[in-house]
């Protein structure tokens, strides 16, 4: 028998371990169970490459063993073992498996609670049995030794190793538990229901069956369902099991609206199963909302909610991803410089809007399903994936003035755009019914152009950033100029110019406060007046966005624009030719401002002081 140090680093994690509080003490079973199942996958391995190899394959298996009485846990597998040089190397020391840079971390973090979320981030494979045990004893053998090899240590920095004569094939651990803390009924790792939970969580779908004894003296049973679907050729699964499936990965009672399947070759192999929910979670527009699919690695469960994997506009998306050359000793900040994942996150997006523009061709009912439930999140990636921004906007539909039941895609309104219109033409608002009111709309709509109707609070956003689709240009109905005139009527316009421009230049005076110019519209027919924003103004709504998130912006004048063809404009421009003394006007220009500003749904800056000015002058006019 030999006594040996650990590795410095080695010491340090172990007395980190314990005497640190774990956040999560039931990841060392999922630890153990890994290791194990990889030593099975290393011994088939290895036969078929050696077939001189003296090994028992017949029953390749993990069993899990508990003692009451004397409050130990052994997990047991007959796979590859190890021989004592192995043993020392990679027990003794950290070598490459990633723990360095979980201690490096953690003696960076001074904060004691951020400490205890950094470590539950983290695995940390064999160390991890320490949490829960005062000693550990390890019983190993290899095939190609003549001898098994025993490991043990209490973990105070140092161990002992020697020969065993009548080692089985494989590997054993064995810990000797901590005293039961009567506190946490819920660490109980004697309890067989404890561990077939953990079992459940972390191992279920392990190729290798689980075997433990439920009671005392009964016959051992398999614990884990060893069904991957996702590792099962789809031929193989039907559609009950899919979805119930997905109600174990999204715990959503309704069946999926979509089922997608991947699998990655290459340097990087990598299996996924995703599934488009049918109907939006309450929290998907919530602050504290999950995201995100689970992540395995070679069928063992290491993640909830791994947002590496998943940007946030599709954070619906449920399912897993089982990848096959990670280690299991990642955190979320590895994840996030891992460059294979980013690989996988950029081909899964790819597949999941590849998957909605197929259904909008061969499932319509499904699409509209889609869309209704989930395209205000999707449309967020029009702000934040721009890469991908042709594939959403291909994907996209929006409610317009051509058919008020049915949305329509861009394609569609592209294929029925007039052959000399140059934009895509649409109009934000808070509702249908506001928008389909709105004077803007009045010139569109008696020329036959359509008009796309955008209502959520993300359309305010993405308009001003996307360029345009299939070389058309977007154009806000309720900004800058709106060309619609022919060349007839162009000219036309240039008369009434001439003869309004005094009126214009007071009016504009009178409003200076509130406008920062008046002008002739070529929008309107039926509607005296109405406000617009300048090219590259904010839009009112927001404008409010900004200011309900604390940011303080200057004031932001519009433009009024006035119908030279309604009774009221041309009653103000007569009245304003015919009088020297023009300040009883500036009342009537006051209210004119007013109204257009309410048929737009705004708010008025004195409410009281435009319904007096109201009342007072319907009270002359009667």
């Amino acid at each position: 028998m030999e006594t040996l140090e650990f590795q410095s680093e080695a010491r340090q994690l172990l007395r980190l371990m314990i005497h640190s509080v774990y956040s999560n003490k039931d990841t060392f079973l999922r630890e153990l169970v890994s290791n194990a199942s990889d030593a099975l996958d290393k011994l088939r391995l290895e036969t078929f490459r050696d077939k001189d190899l003296v090994a028992d394959t017949s029953d390749l298996h993990v069993a899990i063993e508990v003692d009451r009485d004397e409050r130990t846990l052994t997990i047991r597998d007959n796979g590859i073992g190890m021989t004592r040089d192995e043993v020392i190397g990679l027990i003794g020391t950290i070598a490459k498996s990633g723990t360095a840079e979980f201690l490096q971390k953690v003696k960076q973090t001074q904060d004691a609670a951020a400490s205890q979320d950094l470590i539950g981030q983290f695995g940390i494979g064999f160390y991890s049995s320490f949490m829960v045990a005062d000693k550990v004893t390890l019983v190993t053998k290899h095939p190609r030794s003549a001898e098994g090899v025993r490991w043990e240590s209490t973990g105070e920095g140092t161990y002992t190793i020697e020969d065993v004569a009548d080692a089985p094939q494989g590997t054993a651990v064995t810990l000797h538990l901590k005293p039961a803390d009567a506190e946490d009924h819920l660490a109980d790792y004697t309890s067989t229901a404890k561990i077939t939970e953990i079992v459940k969580r972390y191992a279920d779908f392990i190729t290798w069956p689980i075997r433990m004894a439920k009671e005392d003296g009964a016959e051992p049973t398999t614990i884990n369902s060893r069904k991957a679907l996702w590792a099962r050729p789809a031929s193989e699964v039907t559609e009950d099991e899919y979805a119930e499936f997905y109600r174990h990965v999204s715990h959503d009672w309704n069946k999926p609206l979509e089922t997608i399947r991947m699998h990655g070759e290459g340097v990087f192999e990598y299996q996924a199963l995703l599934f488009i929910p049918s109907q939006a979670p309450l929290d998907l527009f919530m602050r504290e909302r999950k995201r995100g699919v689970q992540l395995y690695v070679k069928r063992v469960f290491i993640m909830d909610d791994c947002e590496e994997l998943m940007p946030e506009y599709l954070r619906f998306v449920k399912g897993v991803v089982d990848a096959q050359d990670l280690s299991l000793n990642v955190s979320r900040e590895l994840l996030q410089h891992d460059r294979q994942i980013q690989l996988v996150r950029r081909r899964l997006v790819k597949k999941v809007l590849s998957t909605v523009k197929s259904m909008m061709a061969d499932k319509p009912e499904s699409y509209a399903t889609f869309w209704r439930e989930f395209g205000g999140a999707v449309k967020e990636g029009l702000l934040s994936d721009t890469d991908n921004r042709d594939a959403i906007l291909d994907i996209a539909s929006f409610a317009s003035t051509e058919d008020a039941e049915k949305p329509t895609t861009l394609a569609q309104y592209v294929e029925r755009m007039k052959d000399d219109q140059q934009h895509i033409y649409y109009m934000t608002g808070d509702s249908r019914a506001t928008v389909e009111n709105s004077p803007h709309l009045e010139a569109l709509r008696a020329k036959g152009f359509e008009v796309l109707i955008l209502t959520d609070p993300i359309d305010e956003m993405w308009v001003e950033a996307v360029p345009g689709f299939k070389g058309r240009t977007f154009q806000s109905i309720a900004k800058g100029q709106v060309d619609l005139e022919t060349e007839e009527e162009k000219a036309q316009a240039e008369e009434r110019q001439k003869d309004f421009a005094d009126f214009l230049e007071w009016m504009t005076k009178t409003l200076a406060d509130r406008v920062k110019e008046v002008r002739l519209s070529s929008r309107l027919t039926t509607s005296p007046a109405c406000v617009v924003g300048d090219a590259h103004d904010l839009t009112p709504t927001l404008e409010k966005m900004y200011r309900a998130m604390g940011q303080e912006l200057p004031p932001v004048k519009r433009i009024l624009e006035l119908n030279p063809g309604h009774g009221l404009v041309t009653g103000l421009h007569k009245a304003y030719g015919e009088r020297e003394d023009h300040g009883p006007l500036a009342e009537s220009a006051e209210l004119l401002y007013g109204m257009a500003l309410l048929a737009e749904g705004g708010d008025l800056p004195d409410p009281s002081r435009f319904v007096r000015l109201m009342s007072e002058h319907l009270e002359r006019a009667l």
